[in-house]
């Protein structure tokens, strides 16, 4: 696969162009902080020195562990590259390759070696002083029921026609279930979805609730096995493309969409089910989401969620933090742990488990194909009016998740549960 970041110029060491100053408004310009660059410098030196990698530094110095063949960073602007991790290390990073401060020969492949060793980076001793200088997740940025419904448009509402140009045509913006190597993506997302709606036990006259409606596969899908589907969205922009692509299947008397927050829904339903939703809720409201799981499950029906999770001691470690993903992909969002999941049923629902399945090696492979996807059709997005910086915006967030799941360090699981009846 060609990436940006493998072209002529990144080959050469040559700079890439700056952020633009009206579109990314600071970006271009690193933070000036001497004595936290001095510092961050020697921590990233520490941290490479035993990767996997190759580190080019600008002036031909050579870091890292890797030999011929692994995976190459060439650090660009170093000056640049070091104030910005100083500044902030969890957003500098991913701020720095949208500056194009580095870049790399094949991105997914540089960061999984950084991923899988996720909370060795850096010093135990330096850990303790995580809380002190890090910066907390904005208030503003809570999942309240406005807060929610903002962070969902800053993400889901960009434009239905760029998921349009990476996403298969099922327009599904979640993990597949592949078979066999070379499967087709949108048949590894059908199956994907018959998984979560057998969990679910959906069939001939099940009345069926779907949490985060997504551009309204899993409805259809759902709809064509006899269900009656109600499914729930915030973003304005899914719903508008859902009942189209409903009502182009014939199914607009079997669905009905709604634009309303999960936590304003009434009513029982036989099952209710809600894939990769959790993960924008929010740690303080999941005894919320939880117990309206619970709350909307007939007794003796069926819920099925899919969920991406993170090993629970880095999720409590994380929890608070501001990092790169908040800033400029998924405002406040967290990743659950299984732990955390199985603490919230027990003490917030009368669900039980009733199976679980893990997809992470699948949702590694759903990203690489999707980064693929954007990239090559890249002409047409720019044409929607997104630039380059976007682009390397875009391409970070898709290797970057990648690498979480080739690593183990995330993983995504479908889960069922049912009420007792």
């Amino acid at each position: 696969m060609t990436t940006l970041s493998a072209g002529p110029a990144a080959k050469a060491g040559r700079e890439l162009p700056r952020p633009a100053e009206q579109r990314w408004p600071g970006l271009a310009t690193a933070p000036h902080s001497p004595v936290r660059a001095w510092v961050a410098e020697r921590l990233f030196r520490h941290a490479v020195r035993d990767l996997p990698v190759r580190v080019l530094l600008a002036g031909g110095e050579r870091l890292g562990a890797g030999g011929p063949g692994t995976p190459v960073m060439r650090v660009l602007r170093p000056r640049d590259f070091f104030h910005r991790l100083g500044a902030d290390a969890k957003i500098g990073f991913g701020e720095s390759y949208m500056a194009g401060d580095w870049t790399a020969s094949e991105l997914a492949d540089l960061l999984t070696p950084f991923a899988a060793r996720m909370s060795r980076l850096i010093p135990k001793p330096l850990q303790a002083l995580r809380h002190w200088v890090e910066r907390t997740q904005p208030v503003a940025e809570k999942n309240t029921v406005d807060g929610a419904r903002e962070n969902i448009h800053r993400h889901y509402d960009l434009s239905n026609e760029l998921f349009s140009l990476f996403l298969d045509p099922s327009m599904t913006y979640s993990a597949a279930w592949f078979a066999a190597d070379g499967e087709d993506l949108e048949l590894a997302q059908h199956r994907k979805i018959d998984g979560i709606l057998d969990y679910a036990g959906v069939g001939q006259g099940t009345r069926l609730l779907e949490i985060g409606t997504g551009w309204g596969a899993l409805a259809i899908r759902a709809a064509q096995r006899g269900a009656e589907v109600t499914s729930l969205t915030i973003s304005p922009e899914q719903k508008q493309l859902a009942e189209q692509r409903i009502a182009a299947a014939g199914l607009s008397e079997r669905i009905t969409v709604r634009l309303q927050d999960y936590r304003q829904a009434e009513g029982g339903y036989d099952a209710v089910v809600s894939v990769e939703m959790i993960e924008a809720v929010g740690r303080e409201f999941w005894p919320v989401y939880f117990s309206t799981l619970n709350r909307l499950t007939r007794p003796g029906g069926r819920v099925a969620i899919q969920a991406i999770t993170m090993p629970h001691d880095r999720m409590l470690a994380t929890a608070a933090g501001y990092t790169w993903i908040h800033k400029y992909i998924f405002p406040g969002g967290i990743c659950p742990s299984l732990e955390s999941i199985g603490r919230n049923v027990r003490e917030d629902t009368e669900l039980t488990g009733a199976g679980r399945r893990p997809l992470g090696p699948h949702y590694a492979r759903t990203l690489r194909l999707w980064r693929e996807r954007f990239l090559a059709n890249w002409p047409r997005v720019e044409q929607l009016g997104f630039d380059r910086t976007f682009r390397r915006m875009w391409e970070f967030y898709l290797a970057y998740s990648e690498a979480g799941f080739r690593s183990g360090y995330l993983n995504v699981w479908q889960i069922a549960l049912s009420r007792k009846g």
